[in-house]
């Protein structure tokens, strides 16, 4: 009996000894209790406690946590009712202010977030609540930041999830929205049109300078071949001007070198008083020096005989 009751004794002081032995994981942080009043915060490792004195009051999970509340009503500067779903970011800093600094943390946040979100929606119009979700944003983290801090909470960051409006005004919002893009359609055709018609105008007007700048080039080119015709019929004709000239000097030097008399020299004559009468002129003018005609067409006659 008594060996029985040793071995549960010491059994007991084992299990005792076993509770008492308690280790902390990482991203949390214990808060422990003597006597019901806070003694410390065990850190990450291997902690002992008094047995039956010391006890763990709160584990906190010291990791960064995301919080998403359901919409909460508010009314904008021009009264428009709308509801906003927020998401909220938060690590707790301190485990001894978030166990004993408010009942319920998250309740407080949500009541906090909601009282904030109407307090800044409420001096802003639809329209700039709807465009100014990063101005929200940022206002709400600093106030609930501000608020949480003395709760050993540390707010990182505020989403607002969705902004939901009334059916009314969605339904002009997609009316406004939808008469916005037929406008953008009509500008966007109207610069297509407009650009096409550009197109073509400069279109056409290259190929007007490009037929003007070929007419040009063919009028040139026809001036130039008119200009070379012309000079290669006056060479021509000064080369056959020249040749005449050249065969009656070297008649005229024949008849030097070959000692004509005067009787060859008046048939010469004669056949160019001839050529001279054949021609259309009425009148004929005939020199002093042929007044002798019938010796000169006796001289003519025995030089012919002699050829």
């Amino acid at each position: 009996m008594t060996i029985g009751i040793i071995l549960v004794l010491v059994l007991i002081v084992l299990l005792l000894l076993t509770s008492c032995v308690k280790v902390v994981p990482q991203a949390y942080g214990y808060v422990i209790e003597r006597l019901g009043g806070y003694q410390t915060t065990w850190g990450v490792g291997i902690h002992f406690k008094v047995p039956l004195i010391d006890r763990v009051a709160r584990k906190v999970l010291l990791k960064e946590q995301v919080v998403d509340f359901a919409p909460q009503p508010v009314i904008t500067k021009d009264n428009v009712t709308m509801r906003i779903d927020t998401i909220v970011f938060f690590q707790i800093t301190d485990p001894k202010l978030y166990a004993y600094g408010v009942e319920n943390p998250i309740m407080a946040i949500e009541n906090l977030t909601a009282t904030t979100l109407r307090n800044i929606v409420g001096e802003l119009e639809l329209d700039e609540t709807l465009t100014s979700r990063d101005v929200i944003n940022t206002k709400m983290r600093a106030a609930l930041d501000l608020a949480t801090d003395p709760w050993g909470i540390k707010v990182n960051r505020v989403e607002l999830k969705s902004i939901i409006p009334p059916a009314a005004i969605q339904e002009a919002m997609e009316k406004q929205m939808k008469a916005e893009r037929e406008r953008r359609e009509t500008i966007l055709v109207a610069e297509g049109e407009k650009k096409s018609a550009i197109l073509i105008a400069e279109g056409k007007k290259q190929s007007i300078i490009l037929d003007a700048e070929a007419e040009k080039q063919a009028a040139i080119l026809r001036a130039e071949a008119a200009k070379e015709k012309m000079i290669r019929e006056a060479e021509g004709q000064a080369e056959a001007i020249l040749k005449v000239q050249q065969a009656n000097a070297d008649g005229i030097r024949f008849l030097k070198e070959a000692g004509a008399d005067s009787s060859v020299l008046a048939l010469k004559s004669f056949e160019a008083m001839t050529k001279v009468a054949d021609g259309q002129a009425t009148k004929i003018i005939i020199p002093s020096e042929m007044q002798n005609m019938a010796g000169f067409v006796k001289a003519a006659a025995e030089i012919a005989k002699s050829e």
